[in-house]
């Protein structure tokens, strides 16, 4: 099955993964100078004015292929804009999340580009090939963020035995060892995340990239709390104050028929703006999201730097 980076003619197959707040031009065009890819969620971007000016911006940094990451599903009203500026921009690739891609596959292979799904199952995986995927992300349990139900062994074997495009693991992974491990199970490359937080090429607060080195992977909990839907967190002395669970109104409204829809928005957005807050500016109410790959981190280092030292993971390749 094609490699990531024989699918993109790049150096190295890892994807340095979208990120919310985190992701920005210059891990894009760091990553992408370092032989490896990157993406950003086009949800970073304040408008959709803004998201062709970065997307611009990134081609000034370097003439290697990067993507956008579309949250495809009817709570990103902005979608359909984001995906037409993708299209006639002609972005290497669009990584979907949270929806059908249908829309998306059909309009991107008209300009030539890819898009890449993110799965957590067999079920969805296959739906996605069937309409015309040109890859699979396999998010799987160790992953930060909205992680899936499986690991990465489970999932790999699952969606390689079944499925017949790449499958690139998301999940787990912050060094060269564990890179050897997943290419082994028949990946076709990974998408990373978790560790590039605390690079000096991201613009979050420094308290965040410190607290990336800090803790480790015992220290991360999934929280309901954030958007309604598992997401995984650092355990920090907020979180425990305020629990990971949703209290009993909340959890009331989200099983009101009529209500569900608009508790589940407003949690959303409620969750996002504390994340925002908290990811920018140094403050007791401390919601980091990060994956259980944090452990291998102790120090912040440049993207560039991190990426070196994952390579040698693909010695075998």
């Amino acid at each position: 099955m094609q490699k990531l980076n024989h699918l993109l003619d790049i150096e190295i197959p890892i994807i340095v993964a979208p990120m919310f707040l985190v992701s920005n031009e210059q891990m894009i065009i760091a990553a992408c100078n370092a032989g490896a890819t990157a993406a950003i969620p086009a949800l970073n971007y304040r408008n959709t004015d803004a998201l062709r000016q970065g997307i611009e911006a990134i081609r000034k940094g370097t003439n290697k292929p990067f993507g956008i990451n579309l949250i495809v599903n009817k709570s990103n009203v902005l979608y359909k804009e984001q995906l037409k500026i993708c299209c006639e921009e002609k972005v290497a690739y669009i990584i979907t999340s949270l929806g059908s891609p249908e829309e998306t596959i059909q309009a991107a292979h008209q300009v030539d580009t890819l898009v890449f799904c993110d799965v957590t199952d067999l079920n969805y995986a296959k739906k996605a090939e069937e309409l015309g995927a040109d890859a699979l992300i396999a998010v799987n349990n160790q992953a930060g963020g909205h992680a899936g139900n499986l690991s990465a062994e489970e999932l790999i074997s699952e969606l390689t035995k079944h499925c017949n495009i790449p499958v690139i693991s998301a999940g787990g992974v912050s060094s060269a060892v564990g890179i050897k491990e997943i290419m082994d199970l028949g990946a076709a490359g990974l998408s990373i995340g978790s560790i590039f937080i605390a690079t000096h090429e991201s613009p979050v607060s420094q308290e965040y990239k410190q607290a990336i080195v800090d803790y480790g992977a015992n220290d991360i909990v999934m929280t309901t709390k954030l958007s309604g839907t598992p997401c995984t967190v650092i355990n920090t002395p907020y979180v425990e104050k305020i629990g990971t669970e949703q209290n009993w109104l909340e959890k009331f409204l989200n099983k009101n028929k009529r209500l569900k829809k608009w508790t589940k928005a407003f949690t959303f957005l409620r969750g996002m703006k504390k994340l925002r807050n908290a990811a920018f500016s140094a403050t007791y109410k401390t919601l980091w999201c990060a994956g259980p790959s944090i452990e291998n981190v102790t120090s912040i280092r440049s993207v560039q730097e991190i990426i070196s030292d994952l390579k040698p993971g693909f010695s075998h390749e």
